[in-house]
């Protein structure tokens, strides 16, 4: 069964490693093994960390503008 938090399929990218520190504005991220890096960057050293991607919420349902007919089949 594949799990809903921890995607397989995921890119590799320096803000999801878990030897990169992020800096204070989180701009880059410093990495031990190749230095300054861009967020979206990554190197052969990438491991994936679960605790550092940032979740989305999905948006709120507009029910407001909903009517009883439109869901009739």
């Amino acid at each position: 069964m594949a799990s809903r938090f921890f995607d397989r399929e995921i890119d590799p990218a320096c803000r999801y490693c878990a030897a990169g520190t992020p800096t204070v504005d989180r701009k880059f991220i410093l990495c031990p093994k190749r230095g300054v890096m861009e967020p979206s960057a990554s190197c052969t050293a990438f491991r994936y960390d679960p605790l550092r991607r940032e979740v989305r919420r999905r948006p709120a349902l507009d029910v407001e503008g909903l009517t009883p007919e439109q869901f009739k089949l």
